[in-house]
């Protein structure tokens, strides 16, 4: 889930992105378990059943990572998926949390589908969405086929994101969550793997989801704050690492505290009621100090149509001539966008950023 910065995102530090092509030449890094996470929920049936293969395995991840992953190349940008490692050990309560909605969506969608209710099965369905080590190393073989880099995050896959575009290495990371910001990312893009028509819950109106560009050093200005205050802020309403956040206390009352006080551990004890320990230094170190690696390659190849044929036809039933259609697509795309353009990264962000 992360945490939730929506209503302190004032509209001068963000930037609807009407086109794509704006960011042609540019490596974007995207969060693998989040965009996963969301082709798992968004792609399937009428009545909230995922995409599965003759033997039953789910394949509704690799249908959207292959083909939306086409789409960005071909409007020019350079994607590069980044994946989780070991969360710290302080994630254990959110994760088990997240563990018992999962188990408790997929009752409730067992109930709506024997009761006929699809609007409602696909809602939990949706919610139930339950990513396996399996998919992860499925997801990771097809972009080796397809020529696209990935990167195993020694920890969290956001800080790893944040780390490579701070070194210069990307533009830009890109994930539903903000922790990219709190992690120090000097630009997160939202929306960019879901974009397009979406449904709104519960209702039979759809509304179009633009991606969004926000860039931290105008959020800190027009907020009056610096990075660490906004990890407080973070804190304060809760993150992956203390869920539940502080008692009473929302977007505009966390903002005023920091403003007020300088930092969460300089506010008056008597403001702050959790419903859980939480260790504040030791949580705020971690955003500012999180594990990652400098040990990784992004490197572009044309996609191998062999490999990409034995992943999602012969091993998952996919449409032979629309899987061979799509890599026609990609195929075309790297040519025209990535190959011969491939030249040192520091080169490179001269010329680009």
């Amino acid at each position: 889930m992360g945490v939730n910065l929506k209503d302190l995102i004032p509209a001068e530090a963000k930037l609807v992105i009407e086109d794509l092509k704006t960011l042609r030449g540019k490596v974007i890094v995207i969060d693998g378990y989040n965009a996963l996470y969301q082709f798992l929920a968004a792609i399937r049936g009428p009545d909230g059943s995922p995409l599965m293969d003759s033997s039953g395995r789910i394949t509704s991840h690799l249908s959207g990572l292959f083909y939306r992953t086409i789409n960005l190349v071909e409007e020019g940008i350079k994607p590069v998926y980044v994946f989780d490692g070991n969360p710290p050990e302080f994630k254990a309560k959110e994760l088990e949390r997240r563990r018992a909605l999962r188990e408790e969506a997929a009752k409730k969608y067992e109930k709506a589908v024997s009761e006929g209710d699809l609007e409602a099965a696909r809602r939990y369905a949706m919610m139930s969405s339950t990513l396996t080590s399996e998919m992860v190393e499925e997801a990771k073989k097809l972009l080796n086929a397809t020529g696209i880099p990935w990167v195993q995050a020694p920890a969290e896959g956001e800080a790893q994101a944040a780390f490579m575009v701070r070194r210069g290495d990307a533009y830009a990371s890109a994930s539903q969550d903000y922790d990219s910001l709190l992690f120090g990312s000097p630009r997160l893009i939202r929306n960019l793997t879901i974009s397009g028509k979406r449904k709104l819950p519960k209702k039979d109106a759809y509304v179009e989801v633009k991606p969004e560009l926000i860039e931290l050093n105008k959020l800190l200005e027009k907020l009056g704050i610096t990075r660490e205050q906004l990890i407080d802020i973070g804190i304060l309403l809760g993150t992956d690492y203390n869920p539940e956040g502080f008692e009473g206390i929302g977007p505009k009352t966390a903002l005023t505290l920091i403003k007020t006080y300088g930092g969460i551990e300089k506010i008056p004890k008597g403001y702050l009621k959790s419903r859980e320990e939480v260790d504040l230094v030791k949580i705020k170190n971690y955003f500012l100090h999180p594990p990652v690696t400098a040990e990784y390659k992004l490197e572009w190849h044309e996609p191998d149509a062999k490999s990409v044929i034995e992943v999602l036809v012969k091993e998952h039933d996919f449409n032979e001539e629309r899987v061979r259609n799509a890599l026609e697509r990609l195929t075309k795309a790297y040519r025209e966008h990535i190959k011969g353009r491939q030249v040192g990264l520091d080169q490179w962000f001269k010329r680009s950023s």
